[in-house]
């Protein structure tokens, strides 16, 4: 535990008990968010041949005249 982190609990463990129950609510789901967005990091990083290929294959559609002009007022 870094110098930091351990000052902040300790600075947190003099507040009352429902305020330490919001800080540690708050951590946890900052913890959760962090660790969610490092899943989509290496989802994203792992597809990037999958999401070449269907961009290929958008294009090759697109040249082929199988594509139509999107119509926001058609949606």
């Amino acid at each position: 535990m870094t110098l930091l982190l351990e000052r902040a609990f300790q600075e947190a463990a003099q507040l009352p008990a429902t305020q330490q129950d919001e800080i540690a609510a708050w951590i946890l789901a900052e913890l959760e968010a962090l660790e969610a967005e490092d899943r989509w990091d290496q989802l994203f990083a792992s597809s990037q041949d999958l999401l070449a290929e269907l961009a290929s294959e958008a294009l090759a559609e697109h040249r082929a005249g199988r594509t139509q002009v999107l119509d926001p007022a058609r949606l």
